[in-house]
């Protein structure tokens, strides 16, 4: 059976598309949120999700979703993230044909233009050179792997890829569909300011930078 985790933190403007996409295709839905002031709660129990409601922070969601997750297969999307067509049939040939592995999708932003295109470039490089595909991407992995491997460590920023380089580019492999994340925040914050910051942000990181430190920069 496939679990779909999704982490939620006000996401009501963001999260009914992608309900209503993953909704007819999985057996179980797990809605894990960090405190909610908006509709997310009240779409999530509508459209037959199951609720699990702790601590904010993206690592400790994800870990949470994953304790509380029925399934064999595990699927991590963000909320603000909506599937390409044949995304579905994507899932279930990598479950059927690459069990030993885990997947992510190719990135999109939901917008137009030379910015977009060379943001979603420069993941395109990230995760084919680098094999260091981010959580807006989706991960999709079978529970025996993800416990193998420690799962997500309880941090606030950089879960993502703690959990990637854990797994390494043997056990990666990226699925036949696009994952199509919203751009809101690159149009409110600047492609290039949003772009050079996670920029510094990775490379302090990889340096030895502690994620809890780092999370006051990247929300600042």
């Amino acid at each position: 059976m496939l679990s779909v985790i999704i982490p939620t933190l006000n996401a009501g403007k963001y999260l009914k598309p992608l309900l209503h996409q993953v909704g007819p295709v999985c057996q179980d839905i797990v809605v894990t949120d960090g405190g909610s002031r908006d509709e997310t709660l009240a779409l999530a129990l509508a459209s037959g999700a199951r609720l699990a409601v702790g601590c904010k922070g993206r690592g400790w969601q994800l870990a949470r979703g994953a304790k509380w997750a029925r399934g064999d297969w595990l699927f991590f999307i963000h909320a603000d993230t909506v599937l390409s067509d044949g995304w579905a049939e994507a899932v279930e040939s990598h479950m059927r044909d690459f069990p030993e592995k885990s997947g992510y999708f190719r990135y999109a932003l939901d917008a137009q233009g030379v910015w977009p295109k060379l943001v979603s470039g420069f993941v395109w490089l990230r995760s084919k050179l680098l094999a260091l595909p981010y959580g807006d991407q989706g991960l999709l992995i079978s529970r025996a792997l993800y416990e193998e491997i420690g799962g997500f460590p309880d941090w606030d920023l950089f879960e993502d890829v703690a959990i990637i380089r854990a797994l390494g580019r043997q056990r990666l492999r990226q699925l036949p569909a696009r994952a199509i994340t919203s751009a809101a925040r690159y149009e409110t914050q600047g492609y290039l300011r949003r772009g050079l910051r996670n920029l510094s942000l990775i490379i302090r990181f990889t340096f030895g930078a502690d994620p809890q430190k780092l999370k006051a920069l990247y929300y600042k």
